[in-house]
């Protein structure tokens, strides 16, 4: 995930393009009693039943980061998400994000120059007919910077932003005009084991219609925790139902392989962007301090998997599937110690669980070469919105990376790009 500047010395840039991996080492997630007012008597539940590559869509973005007509624009990333925009066009959402250009396009494998041009953060836009068409930065074309800019600490340390999950909602309720909000990590540079940064904030950012123009961020929560490892941060996943979107997030307890704890809030639709409205999950309901409450301070786990050894990670995504929620992560504390290679599913009748899995999904296939050097998936992301209503299944991206070697990835850009799955679903009962 990403920052502004040209590039970084060979053999330290693999600590920036793997942000998301720092919630890959074991991490559970605590589950709370749910709120009988968000459940749904009898729902089905949601397993998945198969999964296939889907090789197309991964050699769509491959084809865009291959085009060398501009340097400016996406050769590889990691944090993908995406949002379906009114007029049919896609966004997706990239973390550290490289430019510059590809070498070998089309002559088998490609590589990037060993110091290429990277920010820390960069939207594609894609067409109604699902082509990739651009690439949303910050700057200028001769020196582009971050989409989301970054600012700096008092004594000068980098402060960045990853962006998460994004939503179309009215611009206040009721409204007919459209905006899209795009959450925020607000993360700054810190030493070991913070290599991945230090968490500051959960930010909301407003990109306007159709032009997709950033109009501003406005911080939502700031962690006070003088325990770095449970400071939330809220935006891994965003799911509106009804007249709320519920917006959930996790604490930084994977750090060093400690459990990890989930949490979830709801905002009223047309709202993400005023911190006063938001709603954090406190508990059972029918406690007095329990249920949705105003104060961020108040809010309690919610877990996904049957103990603290084995559940999500901080990168799970939530999506609707039917009357269901259905929960997708790589397979932190599974029992044979390989749990991150595997991706697994949770479901619930309600965003505040209780959740019920894990059921094996899949263990995502790599690209050619990569298993030599160490290369690992991560950070798998529903993408309801291609397929939804069909029988086509749902879409599925998880990021691909190389933990200890930075040159592996400019030397293969297929190393440090998303991937795709199709996952056929069925119900769990």
């Amino acid at each position: 995930m990403a920052g502004q500047g040209k590039g970084l010395p060979q053999g330290t840039r693999w600590r920036l393009g793997v942000g998301a991996l720092a919630a890959l080492v074991l991490v559970g997630v605590l589950l709370a009693v749910p709120d009988g007012t968000e459940r749904q008597k009898g729902c089905s539940g949601a397993r998945v039943t198969g999964w296939r590559a889907d090789d197309p869509m991964t050699r769509e973005l491959a084809r865009y980061g291959d085009d060398n007509a501009r340097f400016d624009d996406w050769t590889g990333g990691d944090g993908t998400r995406s949002v379906r925009l009114p007029d049919g066009r896609t966004l997706w959402l990239s973390a550290d994000t490289f430019l510059d250009q590809v070498h070998g396009a089309g002559y088998g494998v490609r590589s990037r120059r060993p110091d290429p041009a990277w920010v820390r953060n960069s939207a594609l836009v894609m067409s109604e007919d699902g082509r990739f068409e651009r690439t949303l930065l910050g700057g200028a074309a001769t020196r582009p910077t971050a989409l989301f800019p970054g600012t700096a600490t008092a004594d000068g340390r980098e402060v960045w932003r990853w962006p998460v999950q994004a939503v179309v909602e009215p611009r206040r309720p009721g409204s007919a005009e459209k905006v899209v909000r795009v959450l925020l990590w607000q993360r700054e540079v810190g030493r070991a084991p913070w290599i991945f940064g230090v968490p500051r904030a959960s930010e909301v950012a407003t990109l306007s219609l159709p032009d997709l123009r950033l109009e501003g961020i406005e911080r939502i929560h700031r962690p006070r925790q003088t325990d770095v490892e449970r400071r939330v941060l809220y935006g891994t996943s965003a799911v509106a139902r009804g007249g709320w979107t519920y917006v959930f997030g996790a604490d930084e307890g994977s750090v060093d392989g400690k459990a990890s704890r989930a949490h979830v809030a709801r905002v009223p639709r047309g709202r993400l962007d005023a911190p006063d409205t938001w709603q954090y999950w406190a508990g059972p309901a029918d406690r007095a301090d329990g249920g949705w409450q105003e104060d961020p301070a108040r809010s309690e786990p919610i877990l996904v998997g049957k103990t603290v050894q084995r559940g999500a990670t901080g990168t799970y995504s939530v999506v609707r599937h039917q009357d269901s929620w259905l929960l997708l992560t790589m397979d932190a504390g599974a029992p044979d110690g390989r749990g991150v290679t595997d991706i697994v599913s949770y479901w619930a009748c309600a965003p505040t669980g209780p959740w019920h899995g894990p059921g094996r999904v899949a263990k995502p296939p790599l690209p050619e070469g990569a298993q030599g050097v160490g290369a690992v998936p991560y950070n798998p992301q529903g993408h309801p919105e291609f397929g939804r209503g069909t029988k086509r299944g749902l879409l599925v991206s998880y990021d691909v990376n190389v933990l200890d070697s930075g040159g592996a990835i400019h030397r293969d850009v297929a190393l440090y790009r998303p991937r795709f799955l199709r996952l056929t679903l069925a119900p769990a009962r």
